[in-house]
């Protein structure tokens, strides 16, 4: 049995544990940064293809032109307009990435193992393999596209009701399309970067998909529904999004942290 003096004895000489200060957050000015090296390695990037088709790179020429015309926005078929596929995809997405790790280096040096480590992990993880499963399911889904469609329901009247319900009828096999291979990339992406965490950097991750893992996906849900529609003035349209979610990886990278 403890007595009085024993037990008083032992909750004076107890010492709380002192909590670990957290780590401070990157301010608002240093994600500036990161955001702007981000666009500028995406930019070197969509200059270098703009300048492959034909654009005009002197910014006296540029500021003439209509923005309406300029390589970033110019989406009319058949014209010299950039097509953003896989390969386009990627490079935009690979010179955001550079442009937000270099952003990291230059604002938050004491986290560079962590930047380096998602590097790889946007590149591997959230750009090549969504766009890949993407990419494949595209290919597939546009040799087998009329067969389907066919099978569609279809209003045989001419009337504006008609015409709209036939119109998203035919879209439905390409959306639901679409969510499949964006939701195959995106859980084969996490697999990926787990992978990637546990067996190059011995940091054990097993993170379990959840519906909110499709927000920051917004490059991936913009791409594969242009590649998925990419015959149509719609996905043509969507595909001047691409650039701009681009800036996603790049942002990603330059603000990871342990």
């Amino acid at each position: 049995m403890i007595d009085k003096v024993s037990s008083s004895n032992l909750i004076a000489s107890y010492t709380a544990p002192v909590a670990q200060p957290e780590a401070k957050k990157m301010t608002l000015p240093q994600k500036a940064v990161v955001l702007s090296t981000s666009a500028i390695g995406a930019g070197a990037v969509l200059a270098g293809l703009a300048k492959h088709k034909g654009f005009s790179l002197n910014p006296v020429k540029i500021a003439k032109t209509p923005v309406k015309d300029w390589a970033l926005f110019k989406y009319k078929k058949g014209t010299n307009s950039i097509e953003f596929e896989e390969p386009q995809i990627i490079a935009v997405a690979s010179g955001s990435v550079a442009g937000g790790f270099i952003g990291g280096l230059i604002t938050d040096k004491d986290n560079i193992k962590a930047k380096k480590r998602e590097v790889l992990n946007q590149i591997l993880g959230n750009v090549l393999v969504p766009v890949g499963c993407v990419g494949l399911s595209s290919r597939l889904y546009e040799k087998y596209s009329k067969s389907i469609i066919k099978m569609m329901p279809q209003i045989n009247k001419d009337t504006k009701f008609a015409k709209g319900f036939n119109q998203v009828s035919k879209n439905i096999p390409s959306a639901i399309a679409t969510m499949v291979a964006l939701g195959i990339g995106i859980f084969a992406g996490n697999r990926v970067s787990n992978l990637i965490n546990e067996k190059l950097y011995h940091k054990k991750v097993d993170r379990n998909i959840k519906a909110t893992d499709f927000a920051p996906h917004v490059d991936d849900v913009c791409m594969a529904a242009s590649l998925m529609n990419k015959e149509s003035a719609f996905g043509a349209k969507l595909g001047r999004v691409i650039p701009f979610a681009l800036l996603v990886p790049g942002y990603e990278t330059g603000t990871a942290r342990d």
